[in-house]
């Protein structure tokens, strides 16, 4: 697809700054201003394979704001450009979670890194691993409130407005469905539909905790790393999370601040895949690079003016689909069939 046809069909330029043939020679660039990315309701939405010695590879973020998801996987991006010869890896941001596999199924994208696509078809996806940050390849669904506010527990979250991420959001939307079922709400047809005994929207994480602290929802739910860095510094957590966040030293450090009423137990962050078809040699090699990384190796490509605390990626866990299952009946609890 060329330039001028991925604007009119609203699909961004893919950002392929910053590339490097080896790491002797790479130079870390500024953090491209990206627009919005989309993926869906494109036939021919993103060109893959490569063209004499270099390979073009596509890689799917999670849904979100592109130019914050593009700035914080950056130095993932600088790593495989840097690091494997012979390829470029462009990043894409899709609109929602819905346009990740028609994407990977009809090989308009080679990785992708969300647990919800890899569980609807693993039969097409081969698994890198479990993404590793600051020592921990878990994370967790949060439940947030204004700090004044009356509800302390999920039962109160009855009658309220109620601001989710995307609806097929593990930490943004299932898992908080999931705890408020089981403490006696009716969710109703969420998240393909409305709730009965709460009111919700579902936009993504960031527009959550915008609706929460502008007063247009009475809570949020979001992922830990969004979230407690709107936590007061000093908030008490339960131990779970104390043993196995890895983002408790970013606590205060954004406002509006907020009170956490809910915690999840911890989830296993989010798979880097690759989809079957894609027969290259340099799929194992950047599986090689992804699993081999280190803080010391990805410390290397941090863009200019990077903030290592929105690093999302130090390096992978190998994991398998069998540390995701906890993530399946959930779906299936809440009426969502991954393999639809």
């Amino acid at each position: 697809m060329s330039e001028e046809s991925r604007e009119s069909k609203g699909v961004s330029t893919p950002d392929t700054s910053d590339r490097s043939t080896g790491r002797r020679n790479f130079i870390a660039g500024s953090v491209a201003t990206a627009i919005t990315a989309g993926l869906a309701g494109c036939g021919g939405v993103i060109g893959s394979g490569g063209s004499g010695e270099t390979e073009t590879v596509t890689m799917l973020l999670t849904p979100g704001t592109p130019a914050d998801a593009r700035r914080r996987y950056k130095p993932v991006q600088n790593l495989l450009n840097g690091e494997v010869d012979g390829v470029e890896v462009e990043m894409q941001v899709p609109q929602d979670y819905s346009a990740i596999r028609p994407a990977l199924e009809s090989e308009q994208a080679e990785i992708g890194m969300d647990d919800v696509t890899l569980l609807s078809k693993p039969d097409i996806m081969d698994v890198y691993g479990t993404t590793v940050t600051g020592g921990s390849a878990f994370y967790f669904s949060m439940m947030l409130v204004q700090p004044d506010s009356e509800i302390d527990e999920r039962t109160d979250v009855a009658g309220k407005e109620w601001a989710f991420a995307d609806r097929l959001s593990t930490s943004g939307s299932i898992f908080a469905l999931y705890t408020l079922q089981e403490a006696g709400l009716d969710i109703g047809d969420a998240p393909k539909g409305d709730p009965v005994d709460f009111d919700g929207t579902w936009t993504d994480h960031d527009q959550a905790l915008q609706r929460l602290g502008n007063g247009e929802a009475d809570g949020a739910t979001t992922w830990g790393g969004n979230g407690i860095p709107h936590l007061p510094e000093g908030t008490e957590v339960p131990d779970r999370v104390d043993e196995k966040s890895s983002f408790l030293d970013t606590m205060g450090t954004e406002t509006p601040q907020f009170k956490p009423i809910w915690w999840s137990f911890p989830i296993p962050k989010q798979p880097m895949y690759a989809r079957k078809t894609w027969g290259s040699e340099k799929k194992s090699e950047i599986g090689d690079v992804l699993l081999n990384s280190d803080t010391d190796t990805i410390e290397q490509y941090y863009p200019e003016d990077y903030n290592e605390e929105e690093l999302p990626f130090t390096t992978l866990r190998d994991t398998s689909l069998e540390d995701y299952q906890p993530i399946i009946e959930r779906m299936n609890t809440v009426g969502i069939d991954p393999s639809a």
